[in-house]
C-alpha cells in the first residue's frame, strides 16, 4: 500500500489525491511527490528508482505465489493476468485525483506513470526476471521512452540518486513558483506516460475538458508499453533472478 499524496497547506504540494477505493489505481507515495517536486527535472528517473524499490519486492511476491498456486502456468498466462490488472487500472487513473487544472493533471499523469511502472514490474517478475534488480530502474526510463538507450538511462539514474542523497542531507530549495515547478513536473510525467497522455494533461488544464485525460488515452498508452515490456523480458528469459541463499 502506498503513502497518501501531499496535504494541502504544505509549501510547494501537490494537492492530495483522495485515497482510492478497493482496485483502484495507487497514487506514489507522498516522499516520492516531494522528491519529484524538488527536483521536477529528474522526475522520472526518481520515480524509477523508487518504483523499484518499493513495487520491486511487491512483484516478485506476487509472482511466487501465483506460481504456487498454478506451478504449471506458463509465464504468457501470468503476464497476461498482470497486463489485465494495471491496464484496468490505467483506465482509472485519470480521474483519481478529482481536481481541475494544473494540479490535477500532474496528479493524474503522476498516477498512470506509478501503474505503468507496476504493470513493468510485474511483467518482468512473470517472466523470471528479478523485478527489484536495480537494472529494472533502467528498463523502465527506456521501456516509457524517456531515455533511448540504457546508457543514457543509468547516466540520468546516477544523477538522480546523487541529488536524492544530496536532499536528504541538505534540504532542497523551496523559493521556486510553484505553478512553473507543477508544470515542469507534470510535463516529465506526462512524457513518460505516454505522447498521448501528455497531450490530454495540457487539456486537463482548459476549464471543462478535465474528463479528456481519460480511458481511452490511458489504456492505450499502457497497453503499448505492455507490449514493448512483453517482447523485451520474454527475450530475456529468467536470467537475472536472484540465486539460492547459501545455507
Amino acid at each position: 500500500m502506498t503513502d497518501p499524496a501531499p496535504v494541502d497547506g504544505e509549501p510547494n504540494a501537490v494537492p492530495a489525491a483522495p485515497v482510492p477505493p478497493v482496485g483502484a489505481p495507487e497514487a506514489p507515495p507522498a516522499k516520492l511527490w516531494d522528491r519529484m517536486r524538488d527536483d521536477p527535472q529528474y522526475a522520472p528517473e526518481h520515480l524509477a528508482l523508487e518504483a523499484v524499490r518499493r513495487l520491486g519486492p511487491e512483484a516478485a511476491q506476487w509472482a511466487a505465489r501465483e506460481r504456487a498456486l498454478r506451478p504449471a502456468a506458463p509465464p504468457e498466462h501470468l503476464a497476461d493476468q498482470a497486463v489485465r490488472k494495471f491496464v484496468n487500472h490505467a483506465r482509472l487513473s485519470g480521474a483519481v485525483s478529482g481536481a481541475a487544472g494544473l494540479p490535477g493533471a500532474v496528479i493524474d499523469v503522476g498516477v498512470l506513470a506509478w501503474t505503468q511502472a507496476r504493470l513493468v514490474l510485474h511483467v518482468a517478475a512473470a517472466y523470471g526476471v528479478d523485478p527489484a534488480h536495480p537494472d529494472r530502474a533502467t528498463d523502465l526510463l527506456v521501456l516509457q521512452r524517456v531515455h533511448k538507450v540504457a546508457e543514457t538511462a543509468r547516466l540520468a539514474l546516477g544523477v538522480a540518486a546523487g541529488r536524492e542523497r544530496a536532499g536528504a542531507l541538505f534540504g532542497s530549495a523551496g523559493d521556486r513558483a510553484l505553478g512553473r515547478v507543477m508544470l515542469q513536473l507534470g510535463v516529465r510525467l506526462a512524457r513518460m506516460a505516454g505522447v498521448r497522455a501528455a497531450k490530454r494533461m495540457f487539456a486537463k488544464v482548459v476549464p471543462g475538458a478535465a474528463i479528456v485525460l481519460g480511458t481511452w488515452a490511458n489504456s492505450s498508452a499502457t497497453k503499448e508499453l505492455a507490449d514493448r515490456t512483453r517482447a523485451l523480458y520474454r527475450a530475456a528469459g529468467p536470467r537475472q533472478l536472484p540465486g539460492p541463499r547459501q545455507p
